[in-house]
């Protein structure tokens, strides 16, 4: 059975102390993620953060002739809108639902007014954004020095870590605008994955069948991701900062 839900799934907000979570939980507002829905726009004003619980964000960088790439995901383990309180108001990219979900929508001026506390919430957040900046350098060192099957695998490893089963509902021509790439690129990445017993692909449905295959094929940038995250945020037992 599927355990009831909770802002506690969210890493961030499960690993608050007591009394910064209860601040926080009557502001909380549990909302429905659907696939392709589209949270913010580049330039767009934010009013909300979001934490995400069961559902998966991929923030994108949109190309003035459409073309995009994504530069993050964002799971269980952050937060979307880290401008907000950084002080930048507005995001230069995209932010999409690569999997849909659910996640947990909090106001711009209660984050705000949370953040100016200087508490255990805004030394949390500093170290996520340091996390999320080094997943986006080493995507970008990704796209450009790595194959395309070794791109598949560390997206694919990614978001795993973001979800609580071993299955993704996403269609290749998605893959293939997250990844910057042309679809018969990720039909070919893909098929070899599956044809290596790795992965099964069916309508949309990527089903890993093989992690610890998928982790040996890999490229370094998956580990290096991880570990800053590791590093970098405590874990679900307490803070220590």
């Amino acid at each position: 059975m599927n355990a009831q839900p909770s802002p506690r799934q969210n890493h961030l907000l499960n690993v608050l102390p007591t009394d910064e979570y209860e601040r926080l939980l009557p502001h909380l507002e549990r909302v429905a993620m659907p696939l392709g829905d589209v949270l913010y726009e580049s330039g767009g004003e934010l009013r909300h953060v979001y934490f995400p619980t069961t559902c998966i964000v991929s923030l994108l960088y949109v190309m003035e002739n459409g073309a995009s790439a994504e530069i993050a995901v964002v799971g269980n383990e952050g937060i979307i809108g880290v401008a907000l309180f950084m002080g930048g108001g507005t995001m230069p990219n995209r932010a999409v639902v690569q999997s849909a979900g659910h996640a947990y929508r909090l106001r711009g001026t209660i984050m705000q007014q949370e953040f100016d506390r200087y508490g255990v919430l805004l030394h949390l957040l500093l170290r996520y954004t340091q996390a999320l900046i080094t997943q986006m350098a080493q995507t970008a060192v990704c796209n450009r020095h790595h194959s395309l099957d070794q791109q598949l695998c560390r997206w694919l490893l990614l978001s795993l870590d973001r979800l609580s089963g071993d299955e993704l509902v996403m269609t290749q021509e998605l893959i293939a605008n997250m990844l910057g790439v042309r679809r018969e690129g990720v039909t070919e990445a893909a098929g070899k994955l599956q044809r290596a017993g790795l992965i099964e692909y069916r309508r949309g449905h990527i089903k890993v069948l093989n992690r610890e295959g998928l982790e040996a094929r890999v490229c370094e940038c998956y580990q290096v991701v991880k570990a800053e995250f590791d590093r970098l945020l405590p874990p679900a037992a307490g803070v220590s900062f």
